[in-house]
């Protein structure tokens, strides 16, 4: 019988944290992160990391634990989650994986399959999100690592030159003119949330979320990574970090780079729901639909528990 791995994504600002962790208590499981920018210590504010008392005493994996100079790929990502769920399986802990990075749930869900013959267009959506979550620094980082010629040829603004270049050099040399890029994971049982809300209320809880930073010291954090490691680092390619730079070069106030933040989350969260939604698997839920946490909470109980009678009974 298969595994169940319980997976709960969706934009940023919908409750994924503390859906998972309540989840986590009544289901006895341990909480594996499946956002991008969460895995880099120091960076607490910007990535909006769970807290210690957001955690709600549920074993959190996968967080912090990078430093904030070094880079980190799904594929990397991919190994390490594996490698939890596994152990976690192991003692009979349901894993449960939260996150809004799509390229690291893809990691997961799906296996790399080279047999096709025909570039897929789901690997440069992903690119194109992973781009709007790190920056166009770090895709063309990535090309300069498989393929430095073809890197030194396009330039990094040259964004759908650089992704089409990367389908190419992730290829074996006799397969680079033929590919399929996934198929479904066939060895787990994946039970698939994802929470979102209406448009507008989803932009105003962003812009709520983000005066919230400033206020818990975001301008702060940014400034000890500036300090610290430079503008060169990986977390000022990110949403979050990278707004404050103008404002640290004295090109812009305050004032606009926590607008410019403002802006490029709600465009991000657009592009998170328009890739989420490409994945059938997916239940959706509307987190503002609901007039308690405790109602919302009660639904996704009924259709996990469905899902796991389900399984037991093939």
């Amino acid at each position: 019988m298969k595994k169940n791995v319980l997976i709960v994504t969706g934009p940023t600002a919908t409750g994924k944290t503390a859906l998972s962790v309540s989840l986590a208590q009544r289901l006895g499981g341990e909480i594996i992160s499946a956002d991008s920018m969460q895995i880099y210590s120091e960076m607490q504010i910007g990535t909006a990391r769970p807290t210690k008392k957001e955690m709600g005493n549920i074993p959190h994996h996968l967080l912090g634990f990078l430093p904030p100079n070094q880079e980190y790929t799904a594929a990397r990502y991919r190994s390490d989650a594996f490698a939890v769920i596994q152990k976690l399986l192991d003692r009979d802990v349901l894993p449960i994986v939260a996150g809004g990075t799509g390229l690291y749930i893809h990691a997961l869900t799906y296996d790399l399959d080279f047999s096709g013959a025909a570039p897929d267009e789901d690997f440069r959506r992903e690119m194109e999100q992973l781009c709007e979550e790190k920056g166009k620094e770090y895709i063309h980082g990535l090309l300069a690592e498989k393929d430095p010629a073809a890197a030194k040829r396009i330039h990094y603004n040259d964004m759908k030159r650089v992704i089409r270049a990367l389908e190419i050099a992730r290829l074996p040399e006799e397969k680079r003119n033929s590919f399929q890029f996934r198929k479904e994971n066939g060895e787990y049982n994946f039970l698939m949330i994802g929470l979102t809300k209406e448009r507008a209320r989803l932009y105003a809880d962003i812009e709520r979320r983000i005066d919230q930073m400033m206020e818990q010291g975001l301008e702060a954090e940014a400034r000890r990574l500036y300090d610290n490691y430079g503008p060169e680092i990986q977390a000022f390619s990110a949403i979050g970090y990278k707004e404050f730079l103008p404002y640290f070069h004295g090109e812009e106030s305050l004032d606009q780079a926590v607008e410019q933040l403002k802006k490029n989350t709600r465009h991000f969260a657009k592009r998170q729901m328009t890739w989420f939604r490409r994945e059938p698997r997916i239940q959706w839920f509307f987190a503002d639909s609901y007039e308690s946490f405790a109602g919302l909470e009660s639904d996704v109980m009924q259709w996990i528990e469905k899902g796991l009678k389900e399984q037991k009974q093939r």
